[in-house]
């Protein structure tokens, strides 16, 4: 009842207890039933699984996690050079999704780490560094623009020139996902990061004939997107009083230039080292300018969700 940046904050917990038991532990031969309203949650299932739903309606309930700050910086750099200097600082944590690497650092270390970073030319941070999230919801920073295209042609022979262009629309940019979870000590964080990257290498033009009585070699043109796309969905366990670092690999630039140029077989793709840093702040009082709002997670997608770091 005290979250009131999202309609419907009892899904958190529903989604929460299903990551913790699986999703499969409600639909199986077991005769189970899980709900929940702005009051109050039901479940009927084994001992064993109620224990599970206890601790987590605990941890949300829980009023010294009432509301947590945790700071979301988002950074690219041109270069992955910058490993070679931060390898003694780095504490390696195990990831699922091939190509991703994850690290913790003592939060001193990371305010040292971010310093260096920022003297370099290519350091480009992206999005607001500072955002307040609702213990066990979800807060979204995303940066994108859309870019418009002519995916197909209908033939309208009533009508001149004998065909309508349909458009099409794509959004590039990035989108991430925080999900954290206090523990009931407070003492470490359960979070799931979701990270959406799409970015429009070019738009491959094709030539289609569209002959008319009038114009029988009339011919348009529709456009082809060549897209690259990432996906980084885990989850992960670390300290509180340390800053958890996810690098993403070499991928396409989260923000687009608005008028940058490719040349096919000059230019090729530009690519950067797109990093999270996941920071927690410890308990703060929101306002009304400060906490975003929260969304629902998935609930099917979470449940076959690796561990990114073992318990």
């Amino acid at each position: 009842m005290r979250v009131t940046s999202t309609n419907v904050p009892q899904q958190a917990i529903v989604d929460w207890i299903l990551r913790e038991t699986g999703y499969e532990a409600w639909h199986g031969e077991t005769v189970a039933m899980l709900s929940a309203d702005r009051r109050s949650l039901r479940a009927y299932h084994t001992p064993e699984i109620q224990n599970i739903v206890q601790d987590v309606v605990d941890r949300f309930v829980n009023s010294e996690a009432e509301t947590h700050g945790f700071s979301i910086r988002v950074v690219s750099l041109d270069s992955p050079s910058w490993r070679a200097k931060a390898q003694k600082m780095l504490k390696p944590v195990t990831v699922q999704t091939p190509g991703i690497q994850a690290w913790l650092l003592a939060k001193e270390d990371a305010a040292v780490l971010v310093g260096e970073l920022r003297k370099r030319t290519d350091y480009r941070e992206h999005g607001t560094p500072q955002l307040l999230v609702n213990n066990g919801q979800s807060v979204v920073t995303t940066s994108t623009r859309t870019k418009n295209y002519v995916r197909n042609v209908r033939l309208t022979p009533e009508a001149w020139p004998g065909f309508k262009p349909e458009p099409g629309q794509l959004d590039e940019g990035y989108s991430l996902e925080l999900n954290p979870l206090l523990s009931m000590d407070g003492r470490s964080i359960d979070a799931i990061v979701k990270c959406n990257l799409d970015h429009v290498e070019k738009l491959q033009p094709v030539m289609l004939d569209v002959p008319t009585t009038i114009a029988p070699r009339q011919r348009t043109q529709v456009d082809v997107p060549q897209i690259n796309s990432f996906r980084l969905h885990e989850r992960f366990r670390w300290p509180v009083d340390q800053v958890l670092l996810i690098g993403c690999g070499l991928v396409a630039p989260p923000v687009p230039a608005e008028n940058g140029l490719n040349i096919p077989l000059i230019t090729a793709p530009s690519r950067v080292d797109f990093l999270v840093f996941v920071e927690s702040r410890g308990k703060s009082i929101p306002t009304a300018a400060t906490v975003p709002a929260g969304i629902p997670g998935g609930t099917v997608g979470s449940v076959a969700l690796p561990a990114g770091v073992a318990r």
